[in-house]
Formats: structure tokens, sequence, C-alpha cells
């Protein structure tokens, strides 16, 4: 067990990391807003991390801490900024927000290494710090989906316009989401780039929203459990299809295409329907009344005619 641990520890280390990206993504889409804004914020915070370590000397929780606060803050503005945006309008103004940052640190100077990137941002992580953030994401994110506090959000998420009607601030929400998401971005940037000690423009572009974008749509968007299902698919899948050689992102595609079309809900989803179909077959089985016993056939007449 020490030994595989060991061997695989680089990918345990990416799913953990990963997890943080898509919840960053699922967070918002949980409440009805498509917004990759904590993919910016992802980048956002592996170059701050980057920075206060390598030009400031800062300690590793501090850089951590100080880039999670940076993409809350700045997903909360953007979030100010773009709230009276929805669906592929929102969608495509946080994904222009990822392709800026990666821009600005391409120009950014002597201070972010412009297009070569900062190099010995190395931190004192290891795998139990990264599973003990995990798990108080996790708790909390179990929270907001639990109780009347998950209720509302499924009211903003299905109907905004009733949700408002009933007392719900559905700005607030939204906004409120914004920032969780980049705080959730800043994080796994941030830990992603001192676990690497290092850090490029190239890792902060496009192929991220599509990879959180793919994890959510096949792991399932309505819960944390499908972002951490799809996250294990998507970051182990390279070794499971190493025999497939150069036919592994056909496969990949593939895949992704088929879980759109049959697993609308994702692979938790399934799982749910399956669960709940079930349970309603065995209650309409107990409900329903026992047969009736056949009828009897009418006793033979005893004796003969005269």
């Amino acid at each position: 067990m020490i030994d595989w641990y060991f061997s695989h520890i680089v990918l345990i280390q990416s799913t953990l990391t990963t997890l943080l990206l898509a919840l960053s993504v699922q967070v918002p889409l949980r409440a009805g807003v498509f917004s990759f804004a904590g993919v910016g914020c992802y980048g956002i915070g592996g170059y701050i991390a980057a920075i206060g370590m390598v030009h400031y000397g800062l300690s590793t929780a501090t850089a951590i801490l100080l880039a999670a606060v940076a993409g809350g803050v700045v997903a909360y503005a953007l979030g100010l900024l773009i709230q009276r945006l929805t669906g592929l309008y929102l969608a495509m103004a946080t994904v222009a927000f990822t392709l800026i940052i990666s821009v600005l640190v391409v120009n950014g100077g002597d201070l972010t290494g412009g297009a070569a990137g900062l190099f010995g941002a190395l931190g004192m992580l290891d795998t139990g710090h990264l599973l003990a953030v995990a798990a108080v994401v996790v708790a909390a994110l179990t929270f907001t989906e639990l109780g009347p506090l998950g209720r509302r959000v499924e009211a903003v998420r299905e109907d905004p316009e009733l949700a408002s009607a009933m007392g719900i601030n559905v700005a607030r929400y939204r906004r409120a989401t914004f920032a969780v998401s980049g705080v959730l971005g800043g994080l796994a940037g941030s830990m992603t780039v001192l676990l690497r000690s290092t850090v490029t423009p190239d890792d902060i572009n496009f192929h991220l929203v599509v990879l959180a974008l793919t994890i959510i749509i096949v792991g399932g968007s309505r819960s944390w459990i499908g972002a951490l299902v799809g996250t294990v698919i998507f970051v182990w899948m390279p070794e499971m299809l190493a025999f497939v050689g150069e036919w592994e992102d056909v496969v990949y595609g593939v895949l992704v295409a088929a879980a759109a079309v049959y697993l609308p809900g994702g692979v938790t989803g399934a799982v749910v329907d399956g669960y709940r179909t079930y349970r309603r077959k065995r209650r309409e089985t107990a409900d329903s009344p026992p047969d009736a016993p056949p009828p009897q056939p009418a006793a033979a007449a005893v004796g003969g005619d005269s």
C-alpha cells in the first residue's frame, strides 16, 4: 500500500487540487450561475502565491491565505460588474476574464516572469495538508447543500423570480457564489503552484475551462460528490487508458460525448435517479393490495335427476 501511494503521489495530489478547481465551477452552477470566474482566480492565486514566495519570502501558509483572499475579492468584484448578465453571456464574460488574466501575467515583466513564468516557489506542502483543506471545503459545501440554505440555493437555481417573490435575495446569493468560487480557485491555484514550484501563463489558459466543465458534465453539478467523481475520472483516466496509446484522445472525447448525451445529470445524477426509481417501485409494491385468491369451482350437485 505504501509503495502504491508513493508511486501515485503526484496523481493523488493532483486529484485534490483539481477537485478544488472543479468545485470553483460547480458552486456557481448549483445556484444557476454559469460562471468560470474560479478558473481565472486559479491563475490569480497561483501567481500571487509564487510572487509572494519568490519576491517577498512569504511562508507557505501566508501565501496560500493571501491567494485565497485575493481570489475571493477579485471574483466578488467581477460579480458586481457583470451581475446583470445571465446564461451564455455570463459564461463568455467569465471566460474572457480568464484569458485577460493570462495576457496580464505575460506582460507583467519581472514581477510575473513574463512568458517564461516564475520558478522556485516551492512550498512546504504534502498530501496531508491538501487532504485537510479539501475536507474543510467539502464539509462547508455539504452544509450549504442541506437544510434551509440548500433549499434556498435550489430555489435560486430553479426559479429566480419565484425565489425573489418568496423574499430570497437572489442577487446576494449569486454574488456570494462568485466570492466562494474565487476563494476555491485561489486555493487550487496557489497549492498547485507551490507543489510544482513553477507557474507560467500556459498554466491558466482556456484548457482549464474545458477541464473544469468536462469534470462537472461527467460527474454532475448538483453536489460536490459529482465534482469528486468527475475529478477522479479525468485525473486518473490517462493511466487507465495508457493501453490505448495514441487513441487516448479519441476515447476521451467519446466518453465525454456519451456522458453529455446519456447522462445529462452526470454519473451522480444517474445514480440518484436510479435509487429514487428503485425506492418508488418498492413503495408501489408495498402499497398495492394483495392479489385476490382465485375463485373456487362450484360444488358438484349431490345425486342425479330422478
